[in-house]
């Protein structure tokens, strides 16, 4: 074992010596850039406005950086991105200080200067397109919960892998002399070579305005070498500023060129736009011959090679983004899922294992931070010593890495239309979404679907708060079984799965227009040969990727109203449903109405012509759900004792038991094969997944208590895991439940967390019962798990006393972060989490 630097913690402590701060510097460049080319071709614009950034933005050196190339002036500052969405930004400068999670620093001048560059962009964003393009139906069903495309509806789409390779091999000198012959071999009798040379034209741009900014920062190191009096420093500062004249403008010819090449294609994606999980993926792969080249020949030794590599990982921290608060409950913890992926299987079948996927895992476990997600490839000739050193990162309680099976994901890409020899060599972008990388547009996290929120309307007969909002399926009196409310239920997710396909085409449309990412496209494959951005669908392979959320919930749900409802009889579905309006007696049971207007209290005595007539408008257009037939249940005295019946009486997801597990695997069903029957703008088709980030909670909170025994407005079920504190049968009983759904259709990724206390993973017998747990589940045809591996003790006193544990990193959803920087609400979700022993 290589052991730290002393370098690496001060490097760190650079880092976190402060709060992140929100910087104007990019916005106010972009706009004056806007300002400046209107009427030209978009895809132009947006190159010539790189280029305006990348000349312009301040350049920093950190103390003791080896890899350079900065986003933002303070460190894990960030930039703002006005192309995307704005409002929502200026509305909340007062409050962006006082968050309970994903706190940011604003000074008031960098408020001045955002609010004078936001006055260009009214009616310009992509946000304001995609709202237009949206039918009245979607964004109803998006303000009621049923579903959010937040993410890439205020930001940039991110979720991507580039060809990180070919830019180590060729340069990107060598991607401009490709986009340089294609651009000349066009035939202008083509109507589309108009476009394809324009993109071709702002791909030339981009490339050579990331090649400047490397010299710009070869210049300032050169600048910080002549006034250091250090010997050492400067040494390094002079390697620095050679690295940085040659990459990534020309091929790496070492480990360090590798990396520094790698780290300015990293950033600079990130400027040009603000979506997250730009994924590094098979980053063993690509870079292991400048790592053999060098340390296997002796020019460098393992242990420079690890400081290199641990100084790269500090770097990853160094990125980050601002959401609004809203998005901060589903997204805590300043994640930025930057995927990088080890191990597994080569192209052609063979084991990929190498001394540097030890390498990464030990980079992980050296600085012991939140970036890279760190992930690990298995599959049946994974060698044992690579899945021991795995798990001895496990047990260290920094939630990675995520494991992933090779014998589910190859087959369900393949399903996907993907090539044998493409999904060998697929890596997982963001928290658990596969992917080929340098080849795919995937739009993964493109939404995230309320399965309970579902059929809560159903039960409501399509109304939600009064309004309706869904298709009028049944009053819950009228089902006389099981069956006939499934059979609503279905009809339900179907309409509103639709819905959600209109809005993430609207999204997608939205960007194509009026976002093109040249730089981004000059690195994936087919882009330069059909001479289209990714966003127009120039990738091989497109595919567009929603989530559904809270399966276990809905799974458990129907399984106690078929129970307790249509076979014991124990009570009627109205009077269960009158307990669940009440959350359980928790508050008072008023029958719905979608009434806006309250005839019981109009003041008819004041009532002018104007306003009886918009009287009558609005009784002419509302539609009033029925009052319930009142029910016996006294809701106040009894509903407690029924949510313990429906807790403690019904069979519940993650115990092993096939009746219900195979409930909660119809649902899924349901979900992924209504989602997989449509096509994106970009040529693509939609593929399901199967979970929620940590939007699991923001979930919970738009959704009524619920038949499992849930309370109105708490955490939906984390991903594909049981429902915390249900799964009471130990680790293997809910490794089996889950390993009962059909992994291979949710091909845009499954994610099941699981938690122990740190004592069950100690000594060599641990690591043993690790990988026997991982290996036994994948053998069941599981796709992911991860480990949160901390007592709850811990995670109690961290809550408690936040400055004693700034360091702690766990184990979020497909991501981790530092405990103390996450909304409460998500703190609570990690800490109720069922803790394991085996």
């Amino acid at each position: 074992m290589v052991e730290q630097s002393l370098r690496i913690q001060s490097l760190i402590d650079h880092l976190y010596s402060e709060d992140p701060r929100v910087e104007a510097e990019r916005a106010v460049l972009i706009t004056e850039s806007y300002k400046e080319t209107e009427n030209q071709p978009m895809v132009i614009r947006r190159a010539k406005a790189l280029e305006k950034i990348l000349e312009n933005m301040n350049l920093v050196i950190r103390p003791d950086e080896l890899i350079v190339g900065n986003l933002t002036t303070a460190p894990r500052g960030t930039q703002i991105f006005p192309e995307f969405s704005n409002q929502w930004l200026e509305d909340e400068f007062d409050r962006i200080e006082k968050r309970t999670g994903d706190v940011f620093r604003i000074s008031e001048e960098v408020k001045r200067d955002l609010s004078e560059a936001f006055k260009y962009w009214g009616g310009r964003t992509t946000n304001e397109l995609a709202t237009e393009l949206m039918a009245p139906e979607t964004l109803d069903a998006m303000q009621a919960g049923v579903f959010t495309v937040g993410n890439y509806y205020f930001n940039g789409v991110g979720h991507i892998s580039v060809d990180y390779r070919k830019v180590l091999q060729v340069g990107l000198k060598g991607i401009r002399e490709e986009a340089q012959e294609a651009l000349q071999s066009l035939d202008y009798g083509d109507p589309e070579s108009i476009s394809k040379s324009h993109f071709l034209e702002a791909l030339i741009i981009s490339v050579n305005a990331v090649c400047k900014y490397a010299k710009r920062l070869a210049d300032i190191a050169d600048q910080a070498a002549n006034e250091t009096h250090g010997a050492k420093r400067k040494e390094e500062l002079q390697q620095i500023a050679r690295n940085c004249r040659r990459v990534p403008e020309y091929p790496a010819e070492g480990f360090y060129e590798a990396l520094q090449s790698f780290w300015i294609i990293q950033a600079v994606i990130q400027i040009e736009s603000n979506g997250h999980s730009i994924s590094p993926m098979r980053f063993d792969q690509y870079i292991y011959p400048f790592y053999q080249k060098d340390v296997e020949k002796g020019s460098m030794t393992e242990v420079e090679a690890q400081e290199l590599l641990d100084c790269l990982w500090v770097k990853f921290n160094d990125v980050n983004k601002i959401r609004d608060e809203a998005s901060t409950k589903a997204f805590g913890g300043y994640p930025m899922f930057q995927n990088l992926i080890v191990g597994g299987q080569t192209t052609k079948g063979m084991d990929a294992t190498n001394p540097l996927s030890f390498a990464c895992l030990e980079a992980s476990a050296h600085t012991k931070l939140p970036q890279p997600s760190l992930s690990i490839r298995i599959w049946n000739k994974t060698p044992e010593s690579l899945l021991n050193k795995a798990g001895e990162v496990s047990r260290l309680g920094l939630g990675v890495p995520a494991y992933y099976s090779d014998e589910v994901i190859i087959p369900a890409l393949e399903n996907r239309g993907i090539s044998l020899e493409d999904a060998r060599d697929y890596g997982i972008i963001g928290c658990v979404e596969p992917q080929v990388g340098g080849k795919t547009e995937g739009w993964h996290d493109a939404a995230f679907f309320n399965i309970p929120k579902v059929l809560e309307i159903t039960l409501n007969n399509g109304y939600n708060d009064g309004k309706r909002i869904g298709l009028q399926t049944g009053k819950i009196e009228d089902f006389k079984n099981y069956q006939e409310l499934e059979d609503a239920f279905r009809k339900q997710m179907k309409y509103f799965v639709k819905l959600l396909i209109n809005a993430d085409n609207s999204v997608d449309i939205a960007h194509m227009e009026r976002a093109p990412l040249p730089f981004l496209s000059a690195m994936v494959d087919n882009c330069i040969v059909e001479g289209k951005t990714v966003q127009e669908g120039g990738a091989k392979y497109n595919f567009t990727g929603p989530q559904g959320v809270g399966i276990a919930n809905a799974g458990d749900s129907l399984m106690a109203i078929k129970q307790i409802v249509f076979e014991d009889k124990e009570m009627t579905l109205s009077e269960l449903k009158q307990v669940l309006d009440s959350n359980f007696g928790r508050e008072e049971s008023k029958p719905a109405s979608s009434a806006n207007i309250d005839l019981n209290h109009l003041d008819v005595a004041n009532l002018t012509s104007e306003s009886l007539v918009d009287l009558l408008k609005g009784l002419l257009n509302q539609e009033t759900q029925p009052v319930q037939t009142p029910t016996t249940v006294d809701t106040a005295k009894d509903g407690e004792n029924i949510r313990q019946l429906l807790i403690n009486r019904v069979p519940k997801f993650g115990n092993d038991i096939d009746d219900i597990d195979y409930l909660v695997r119809d649902v899924a069903l349901i979900y992924c094969e209504e989602v997989q029957r449509y096509r994106n703008p970009r040529g693509g088709t939609f593929q399901p997944g199967l979970y929620p980030v940590s939007a699991n909670v923001s979930c919970g909170l738009d959704t009524k208590a619920s038949a499992d025994g849930r309370y109105a407005g708490t955490p939906l079920a984390d991903g594909v895991s049981p429902t915390s504190g249900r799964d009471q049968n130990g680790p293997t009983a809910a490794l089996n439940s889950v390993a009962k759904l059909d992994h291979h259709i949710a091909s845009n990724g499954t994610l099941l967390n699981q938690k122990f206390h740190p004592s069950a993973l100690a000594g060599e017998e641990g690591l043993s019962n690790l990988s026997a747990l991982v290996r036994g589940y994948f053998d069941q045809k599981g796709m992911h798990v991860q480990f949160n591996v901390i007592s709850r003790e811990i995670l109690k006193k961290a809550q408690k006393n936040p400055e004693k544990y700034k360091n702690l990193v766990v184990r979020v959803a497909g991501y981790s972060a530092h405990f103390v920087s996450l909304d409460k609400t998500i703190q609570e979700d990690i800490i109720a989490r069922t803790e394991l022993k085996f």
